[in-house]
C-alpha cells in the first residue's frame, strides 16, 4: 500500500470504492449497448461502433480493478469481450434474419414470460423481508395454477379463477407458515415439502379429474387490455397498447411493494420484524402476526403467478408446468437485494432470456436441429446460475431470514 494509501480515512476509501463500482456497473451497461447497436432497430453494419462501445466498457472494468473493484470490474469485461463476439457474429448475418429475432414481438414476450416470475418474486421479498425463507413458491404457483384453471372450467368466470387460486396460495403459504413459525422447523425443508405437496396434489387431482383428455376449452380467459390512444403510437402502441390485464396487474403489484415496504409504517413493521425481532417485540410489534400476515401474502402473489400461466397467457394446466419458475423467482429476489425494482428487473432479464431461446429456435441465425433447440431451452437456467455466482458475497439478506422467533 502506498503512503497516499495509507493516509486514506476508511470514508475516502469507502467513497472511492463506490466510485470504482459505478463506472464498472456502466462498463456493464456499455458492453450490452455494442451488442443492442448490431441489432434492429439500429443494425448499426460498421464494426467500429459497437466495438468502440465494448473496449470503453472494458476500459471501465480495468480501471474499477485497480480501485480495488473486482468482481463488477471482471464482469465489465467479460461482458464487453462477449459483446464483441456477438457484434461479429451479427455483422455477418443478413438484415432480415436478425429482424426475425429481435423486433418488437421480443420486448413484448419479455412481459409475457417475466409476468409469473415478477409475481413470485415480489412474494418471495415480502416472506424474506419478514424473515421467513419462502423456497415453496414453486409449489404455491403450481397450486395457483391448478386450482385456478379448476375454477374456470367450472364456473366459467376468469374472476372467480383468480380468487380460487389466490386461496390455494394462501392455504399452502398458511401451511409453510405454521411450520416455519410456530413448530420453528426448518424453513428451507418446510419449504421443499410444500413444493413436493403441491406438486403430488395437483398430479393427482389433475389425473382423477381429467383423466388423459387434459383440461376442457376454457370460454373465458384473463382479457386483453386495449389502450386506444396509445395503439397508434410507433413502438409504444405495439408493446403497450394491447398487453394482457396480469401485465399491467404486475407493474402494479412492483410499485404497489415498494410503496408498501419502504414508504409506510407497514413495510417498517415486517423490515423490522426480519432484521431485529426481538426488538420489534419489545416495542409491541407482534413478530408472529406480522410473518403470517407476510408469508401468507407470498403464497397468493406467487399463485397469481401461477394462474397467469395456465388461463392468462395460456389456456390449459400441465403436469409440473411451472418448470422451475419458482426457483428463478428466488434468484431474482437474491440478485434484486431484496427490493422490488431490483428484482423486477432480474425477472426482465430472465423474461428477455426464455423470450429470445424461444425465438432463437427456429430463426435462420442458428442449426434447427433437436439439439440446438434443447440446448436453447437451458439459456434461462444457465442464466439464473451465472447471475447467482455474480452475486454471491455481494447481497445481504435481511438478518433474522430463516432463524425461527422464541418469545422471551
Amino acid at each position: 500500500m502506498s503512503v497516499a494509501e495509507a493516509s486514506q480515512t476508511p470514508l475516502d476509501r469507502l467513497r472511492r470504492l463506490g466510485e470504482a463500482r459505478s463506472l464498472a456497473i456502466i462498463g456493464i451497461w456499455l458492453g450490452v449497448l455494442a451488442v443492442w447497436l448490431s441489432v434492429p432497430p439500429f443494425t448499426i453494419r460498421a464494426l467500429v461502433v459497437p466495438a468502440a462501445a465494448a473496449v470503453l466498457g472494458a476500459s471501465l472494468g480495468l480501471w474499477a480493478l485497480t480501485r480495488g473493484e473486482r468482481k463488477l470490474g471482471w464482469w465489465a469485461i467479460g461482458v464487453a469481450l462477449l459483446a464483441i463476439l456477438v457484434a461479429l457474429w451479427f455483422q455477418s448475418e443478413e438484415s432480415a434474419e436478425l429482424e426475425s429475432v429481435f423486433s418488437i414481438g421480443l420486448l413484448a414476450a419479455t412481459f409475457r414470460f417475466a409476468a409469473p416470475l415478477a409475481f413470485a418474486a415480489m412474494g418471495g421479498i415480502f416472506s424474506e423481508r419478514s424473515g421467513v425463507v419462502n423456497i415453496g413458491l414453486e409449489g404455491m404457483m403450481l397450486a395457483g395454477a391448478f386450482f385456478g384453471i379448476v375454477v374456470v372450467a367450472e364456473t366459467g368466470q376468469w374472476e372467480l379463477g383468480l380468487l380460487g387460486a389466490m386461496a390455494a396460495g394462501a392455504v399452502l403459504a398458511l401451511i409453510h407458515a405454521f411450520f416455519s413459525i410456530h413448530l420453528r422447523a426448518d424453513q428451507i425443508i418446510s419449504g421443499f415439502a410444500i413444493n413436493f405437496l403441491a406438486l403430488g396434489v395437483t398430479g393427482y387431482l389433475f389425473r382423477s379429474i381429467y383423466g388423459t383428455r387434459g383440461t376442457p376449452e376454457l370460454e373465458e380467459r384473463i382479457p386483453n387490455v386495449h389502450l386506444p390512444l396509445i395503439e397508434d403510437i410507433p413502438f409504444f402502441g405495439d408493446l403497450f397498447g394491447n398487453l394482457n390485464l396480469m401485465i399491467w396487474l404486475m407493474f402494479a403489484v412492483v410499485l404497489t411493494s415498494f410503496i408498501v415496504l419502504f414508504k409506510t409504517p407497514i413495510g417498517l413493521r415486517i423490515r423490522s420484524v426480519g432484521e431485529h425481532p426481538k426488538a420489534a417485540d419489545t416495542v409491541g410489534i407482534s413478530v408472529f402476526k406480522v410473518r403470517y400476515a407476510a408469508v401468507i401474502l407470498s403464497g397468493v402473489l406467487a399463485a397469481l403467478g401461477g394462474a397467469y400461466l395456465s388461463f392468462g397467457t395460456g389456456n390449459a394446466f400441465n403436469e409440473n408446468m411451472t418448470a422451475g419458475r419458482g426457483f428463478i423467482a428466488l434468484a431474482a429476489v437474491i440478485f434484486g437485494n431484496w427490493r422490488p425494482f431490483g428484482a423486477f428487473g432480474a425477472c426482465l432479464l430472465f423474461g428477455f432470456s426464455s423470450a429470445l431461446a424461444l425465438r432463437l429456435q427456429g430463426s435462420p441465425l442458428l442449426p434447427s436441429d433437436l439439439a440446438s433447440a434443447n440446448l436453447l431451452s437451458t439459456l434461462p437456467y444457465v442464466l439464473t446460475l451465472v447471475v447467482l455466482v455474480g452475486v454471491i458475497g455481494r447481497s445481504r439478506g435481511p438478518a433474522a431470514a430463516g432463524r425461527p422467533y422464541v418469545k422471551q
